[in-house]
C-alpha cells in the first residue's frame, strides 16, 4: 500500500512512488543558516521525518536530501552585525540547526548539501535558462520571466495568491501578476559581499536556483516528494517549479507537501522577525518525545497557535499512555486487550499514516487503546508478550516516539 499525499501543487490525493524504480527520491527545503532553528521548523521537518519513517517501514529505500542555504543576503546582515564572516556564521548556525534536530530526533537527511558548493551548477542552470529567452537585465540583476501557466502547472502569482502563501519580509506579495512571475537568476555582489565570477559579472545566484541545481545533481528532476513549510510555496517553490517546466516539460515533483505554519501571537514564527520559540527552549521545556507528540496531534497541513500549556499537557498526556502500556506489557496474567489487540493498532496506526500522514488520528488511536488497557483487568498474556511488543515497537519507529 503506498504512502498517499494531497499534492499541494494540484490539490490531488496521490501517491508517493519512485519513478523508474531505486530509492524514493525525497528534497526537503533545509535552513536558511543565520539563525536557530525554531518550532515552526521543527513542525515542518517533523512531517517529513514520519513519512520516510513510514516508507522505509514499507519497505521502499528512501534518498533524503535537505539542502543548507550557506549564501543569502541575510547572512550576510546578520554577520556584518555580529562582526564574523558570514562563512563563520553559517557553518556555526548549521552547526546547531542540526543539532537541535537530532536532539529532536528525526533521522540524519541522506545527504545535506550546502549551497555555496554548487554555485557551478547554479551557473550553468543560468545559462540554461538564458538560452529560454525569458532572463534580462534589470540594474544589477537578471531575472527570468515566468509564461502565465495553466491551472494545475504551477502555483498561481494572481488574486488567490494568499490561499496558499504567506508574506512575509524581504518576501512581500508582488501586486503586479507579471512582476509576481519574475525571479533572480543572477544578482551582482560587490566586495565584501560573497561573491563568484559568472557570465554575468562578480555576484551570487538567485536564492530559487540552488534546490534545483542539488536536486539535479544528488537525485533527479523530477524528485518523487518534495516540501517544506506552506511559506515557501511562493516564491520559492513557484520559482523552483517554473525552472522543471522550463527546462524539462514537467513539475519539479508530482507531490509537493506543505507543513501548516505554528503561529506565535497570532502570525507565523519567523526569524527574521524574531517571533519565534526557539526549538532548544522548546526541547528544554517539554523534551523531545512530548514536543513530537504534541506537534503530531495536528494534521500536517493546518496551522494552529502555539501552547506552552498545552504542550505541557501534551507531555503529561504521553507519560500517562507509557506509563499505561508499560503496565500492560509487564502484566502476564493475561486480559481482555492481547496481542491481536496490540497488532490490530498497528495495522490501524499503519493506515493512518499511509492515508495522507494522519498523525492526529493516530494520537487519538493510541489514546483510545491506552483507555482499553486501563479499563480491561489484566495485562497482555506472557504468550502473546513478545507480538504485542514488536507492534507497538513497529508504532514507534514510524513515529519517533518511544511509547513504553
Amino acid at each position: 500500500m503506498p504512502l498517499r499525499l494531497v499534492d499541494s501543487l494540484t490539490g490531488r490525493n496521490r501517491p508517493v512512488r519512485a519513478a523508474g524504480g531505486g530509492p524514493i527520491a525525497l528534497y526537503v527545503c533545509g535552513p536558511t543558516v543565520y539563525d536557530s532553528a525554531h518550532v515552526g521548523h521543527a513542525r515542518t521537518y517533523l512531517f517529513f521525518d514520519v513519512a520516510r519513517r513510514t516508507l522505509e517501514a514499507e519497505g521502499y529505500a528512501v534518498r533524503h536530501v535537505m539542502n543548507v542555504t550557506d549564501l543569502e543576503d541575510k547572512i550576510d546582515t546578520r554577520a556584518a552585525a555580529l562582526g564574523l564572516t558570514s562563512r563563520a556564521l553559517a557553518r556555526a548556525e548549521e552547526r546547531g540547526f542540526f543539532r537541535d534536530l537530532d536532539a529532536f530526533g528525526n533521522l540524519r537527511p541522506t545527504f545535506r548539501p550546502r549551497a555555496s558548493a554548487y554555485v557551478p551548477e547554479m551557473i550553468r542552470l543560468g545559462r540554461a535558462l538564458e538560452r529560454t529567452g525569458r532572463v534580462h537585465r534589470i540594474d544589477g540583476e537578471w531575472r527570468y520571466e515566468a509564461p502565465e501557466r495553466r491551472e494545475g502547472e504551477n502555483f498561481a502569482t494572481s488574486a488567490d495568491l494568499a490561499r496558499h502563501a504567506v508574506a512575509e519580509p524581504g518576501h512581500p506579495f508582488v501586486a503586479d501578476v507579471q512582476e509576481a512571475r519574475s525571479f533572480v537568476v543572477w544578482k551582482q555582489l560587490a566586495p565584501p559581499l560573497l561573491g563568484w565570477p559568472s557570465p554575468w559579472g562578480r555576484g551570487a545566484p538567485g536564492w530559487h536556483l540552488q534546490c534545483f541545481a542539488m536536486a539535479r545533481h544528488l537525485l533527479r528532476v523530477p524528485v518523487d516528494l518534495h516540501g517544506g513549510g506552506r511559506d515557501l510555496v511562493y516564491p520559492h517553490h513557484f520559482a523552483e517549479n517554473e525552472i522543471a517546466l522550463a527546462l524539462r516539460g514537467r513539475p519539479f515533483a508530482p507531490v509537493f507537501l506543505h507543513a501548516g505554519l505554528v503561529l506565535q501571537d497570532g502570525s507565523k514564527m519567523s526569524k527574521s522577525t524574531g517571533n519565534l520559540v526557539p526549538l532548544r527552549t522548546a526541547l528544554d521545556r517539554h523534551g523531545a518525545a512530548a514536543l513530537r507528540w504534541y506537534l503530531l496531534g495536528r494534521p500536517p497541513r493546518e496551522r494552529f497557535p502555539w501552547d506552552d500549556r498545552a504542550a505541557d499537557r501534551a507531555r503529561d498526556e504521553l507519560a500517562l499512555l507509557r506509563s499505561t502500556l508499560g503496565a500492560w506489557l509487564r502484566n502476564g496474567r493475561g486480559g481482555a486487550v492481547g496481542g491481536a489487540r496490540a497488532m490490530a493498532l498497528r495495522n490501524d496506526v499503519r493506515r493512518e499514516l499511509l492515508d495522507g500522514l494522519g498523525t492526529d488520528r493516530l494520537v487519538r488511536q493510541l489514546l483510545g487503546f491506552a483507555g482499553a488497557v486501563a479499563a480491561a483487568p489484566g495485562g497482555v498474556g506472557r504468550g502473546e508478550r513478545s507480538r504485542a511488543r514488536a507492534a507497538i515497537a513497529e508504532i514507534e519507529r514510524r513515529i519517533g516516539i518511544r511509547l513504553v
